[in-house]
């Protein structure tokens, strides 16, 4: 009897105990394999800026990458490749000066101009046969520019070694403004003195218009050829105008006693 009742004690204990111990921490479940999506890499151009020719520029559909200008005139329509890798400042200028979101000079006046495109209205001041058509000068006497200058973008893949090439006029290193050519032929002594920002089509439109009548002494046509707008393709459109405020008071022109040198490709 003393022996059952033994027995019986330990079973209770060993009960006890059971009770008494915490219950075991669950196997943790390793965590489902969740694909976490890689930062997108830049795109590249389906061809390379230093590959376009004035044939792909006519085709070529603008990206935020290769941008594509849209230039207008009265003689009829560029489709212009624009270089924004090899050329960064140059074509963020070209694009804010030809939208008006970029701030410029009237050199006739004096008068800050905001929100106001500068290409619209100007004439292709110089041309000259089996070369180049230049225009840009908000004067358009190839004396004007947009009141700052800016350095050059040099780029050893990039050369005057076919037509309609889209370039930078200077009148020296590191002034580029506003004024602008396109070439007509190969012009390879131009290389590494202007920046190439980008590649046009329709050779025989820069052809028809080297060949106005023009006066040989300043290469400026008798018959008036102008920019009339310039869109983009791959361009995210200008934020919204902000109203400007009315202001008195008159502009201040700048003397200038020494004369500036003509920004010309020579």
């Amino acid at each position: 009897m003393r022996t059952i009742t033994t027995f019986a004690l330990a079973l209770i204990a060993v009960a006890s105990f059971a009770q008494d111990k915490p219950a075991a921490t669950p196997a943790k479940v390793p965590p489902l394999n969740v694909r976490v999506k890689p930062a997108a890499a830049p795109a590249i151009p389906a061809v390379a800026d230093k590959d376009i020719t004035p044939e792909l520029a006519h085709t070529t559909l603008g990206t935020p990458e290769q941008p594509v200008a849209v230039i207008e005139t009265t003689k009829g329509t560029f489709r212009c490749v624009l270089f924004k890798m090899e050329a960064p400042l140059t074509v963020e200028n070209f694009i804010g000066l030809a939208r008006g979101t970029k701030d410029w000079t009237d050199p006739g006046t004096g008068f800050k101009k905001h929100n106001v495109p500068l290409y619209t209205g100007t004439q292709f001041h110089r041309v000259i046969p089996n070369f180049m058509v230049q225009g840009g000068d908000p004067m358009g006497t190839g004396m004007g520019d947009p009141g700052y200058k800016f350095k050059d973008e040099f780029n050893s893949d990039l050369n005057f070694d076919r037509p309609a090439r889209l370039a930078m006029a200077n009148s020296g290193a590191n002034t580029n403004g506003s004024q602008f050519f396109i070439t007509e032929v190969p012009t390879p002594h131009l290389n590494q003195k202007h920046t190439i920002f980008g590649q046009c089509d329709n050779v025989d439109l820069v052809q028809q218009m080297a060949r106005v009548p023009r006066d040989e002494r300043n290469d400026k046509p008798t018959e008036s050829i102008s920019i009339t707008g310039i869109k983009f393709e791959g361009v995210k459109p200008p934020a919204a105008k902000a109203p400007v405020k009315k202001t008195t008071g008159t502009a201040t022109k700048s003397t200038t006693t020494k004369p500036k040198p003509k920004p010309t490709p020579q």
